[in-house]
């Protein structure tokens, strides 16, 4: 089922997340809503507080990278089958050179912004069948696998853009808040009784 994705502004997207364990109620059928869902939006990745859940789960379907020219072919191959369930991840070490790269957000429709982030990480987390895993990400992988754990501290990709940029989008930021614009998704926004398609 396609799930409506909130909104900017929306409060969910600010509360740091709590764990689940094996036993959390109809797992499998929020994880197939959460691929729908997705995929629906033209996405890389969906955390749970994009769908109102203050919950440490996120997907990510990094594949679409594959096809960007800029890539080196090592980097394709990495990204070309970079799909995961992570719940109650933990960023254990960030490490490698400071990258630059240019973000966007499915909560934060047609806003993009050039974000600042370590380029390998460290994570402990546990797939959708609760076995625990550590893997070490570096490149396109590790930025979207950042970009959603963000989401699940309660922050946004917007936070780590300069204080000019931010003022720059502040307008922006606000029509997405009240729900003046127009996105093939559907969308929650924060304002009582909207709803756009």
């Amino acid at each position: 089922m396609t799930l409506p994705i909130l909104a900017y502004g929306h409060p969910v997207l600010r509360k740091k997340t709590d764990e689940i364990n094996a036993n959390y109620p109809d797992l499998t059928r929020l994880l197939d809503s959460m691929w729908e869902t997705m995929y629906n939006a033209h996405g890389v990745g969906l955390a749970a507080p994009q769908i109102g859940l203050a919950i440490r789960l996120f997907i990510v379907d990094a594949s679409p990278f594959a096809d960007n020219p800029d890539l080196d072919d090592n980097e394709k191959e990495a990204i070309k089958n970079f799909k995961k369930v992570f719940i109650n991840p933990e960023i254990t070490d960030y490490h490698g050179e400071m990258i630059d790269f240019n973000e966007g957000c499915l909560s934060i429709p047609n806003i993009r912004g050039e974000v600042l982030r370590e380029d390998k990480i460290t994570m402990t987390y546990y797939d959708a069948n609760f076995n625990r895993h550590e893997i070490h990400l570096n490149g396109l992988a590790s930025r979207v696998v950042q970009h959603e754990y963000d989401h699940i501290e309660g922050k946004l990709f917007t936070d780590k853009l300069s204080s000019f940029k931010k003022k720059v989008l502040k307008s922006k930021l606000s029509q997405i808040e009240k729900g003046n614009i127009k996105v093939d998704y559907p969308m929650q926004f924060p304002v009582k009784n909207k709803s756009k398609f």
